[in-house]
């Protein structure tokens, strides 16, 4: 990942509420959540949502997808563990044990 592809990224989820759909998404997995769902369970208006929707779009964090009269959007999880490897890129100084890797990361270097 190029840092300004990582700027992009990490100023679109400096918002609280782009932080938290973004978060609900990654939560629902890879269905996703229709646009109703997501405003509802965030008490956010159709005018707000879609404006943070469109930024975490241009952010490559999320991808919407048609059904219907409606749209259904997740979350990008190859952007997100890119973004994710690009800040811990070389972490501990490239230590072996890689103590500041997140938990998920270091299972995942365990096992394979």
């Amino acid at each position: 990942m190029e840092i300004k592809t990582a700027t992009a990224a990490l100023a679109a989820l400096g918002q609280t509420t782009r932080l938290s759909v973004f978060r609900l998404l990654v939560e629902a997995g890879p269905e996703g959540r229709m646009v109703g769902e997501i405003a509802e369970a965030l008490s956010l208006p159709g005018a707000t949502l879609s404006f943070h929707l469109k930024e975490l779009s241009n952010a490559g964090l999320i991808e919407g997808e048609q059904r219907g009269r409606y749209i259904c959007y997740r979350a990008d999880f190859g952007q997100m563990n890119e973004l994710i490897e690009f800040l811990t890129h070389n972490c501990c100084g490239g230590k072996a044990d890689k103590a500041c890797l997140p938990a998920a990361s270091k299972a995942r270097k365990t096992r394979g």
